[in-house]
């Protein structure tokens, strides 16, 4: 009953949704090539508290909790799992003081309004994830910019987003290399529950009246660990709160 209620419903969230993307994709052009990065920065907080806001239509809310325990002005790795593009989309606008950048797969660099366009231009590490030779030193890059802008890298160690909200295993590579090259940095564990119920019928139509809440954990220095018991720490206190 839910998905065929859903799909009227969704077909206005998917127009309005679309619509954003592409309205947004000359207004970051302009605030990119003319004004420079924190004007880019705002076109993209504000491009995505609209996708927000859109899906209220369907019924969706969303909570984050303990924000106030990420530390500020320092480099930051923020470890989260991974159930659908309404992930990426929370943790920019909710956590979007913090500057956060995303190691991305580089298919999505192209072909997505306002999406692709960011990822090139935003200061994400756009990977593939088939070519470690490529892969690596461009997480080691990021890591670098984090380190020197004290801004933060956010990384989904399941590589794809698991479609049950059951979380897969963690990839350890990616978040070896930020650590290593931003040694200043804390990682920030969260948390992300019930994102996957948007998407539970596919592409379309959207579940509706979904609570999406991202946790916030306690931070880790990464000087005061070794790299196997960060990444434990860091995986157990993630998946330990999946509900």
């Amino acid at each position: 009953m839910e998905k065929i209620i859903s799909y009227p419903i969704s077909a206005v969230a998917m127009l309005l949704f679309l619509l954003l993307l592409v309205i947004f994709h000359p207004i970051q052009w302009i605030c990119f090539n003319v004004f420079g990065y924190q004007a880019h920065k705002k076109s993209v907080d504000y491009l995505n508290v609209c996708l927000l806001r859109m899906a209220h239509i369907l019924g969706t809310t969303y909570k984050i909790e303990n924000r106030e325990v990420i530390p500020e002005n320092v480099p930051l790795i923020m470890v989260a799992n991974h159930q659908s593009l309404y992930d990426i989309i929370g943790i920019i606008w909710f956590l979007r003081k913090f500057h956060p950048k995303f190691v991305s797969k580089k298919e999505l660099s192209k072909g997505i309004p306002s999406i692709s366009y960011n990822l090139r231009h935003g200061g994400s590490a756009l990977i593939d994830r088939k070519d470690p030779k490529q892969a690596l030193p461009a997480i080691k890059q990021m890591a670098e910019y984090i380190e020197l802008h004290h801004r933060t890298a956010v990384i989904f160690p399941e590589g794809t987003r698991s479609k049950t909200g059951k979380p897969k295993e963690f990839a350890h590579s990616g978040l070896k290399i930020l650590c290593k090259y931003a040694p200043s940095a804390f990682v920030v564990p969260i948390t992300i529950n019930n994102s996957w119920k948007f998407v539970k019928f596919g592409f379309f139509p959207f579940g509706l009246g979904n609570r999406l809440t991202f946790t916030v954990h306690k931070p880790m220095a990464v000087k005061d660990f070794s790299f196997d018991e960060l990444m434990a720490k860091t995986e157990a206190t993630i998946v330990n709160s999946i509900i």
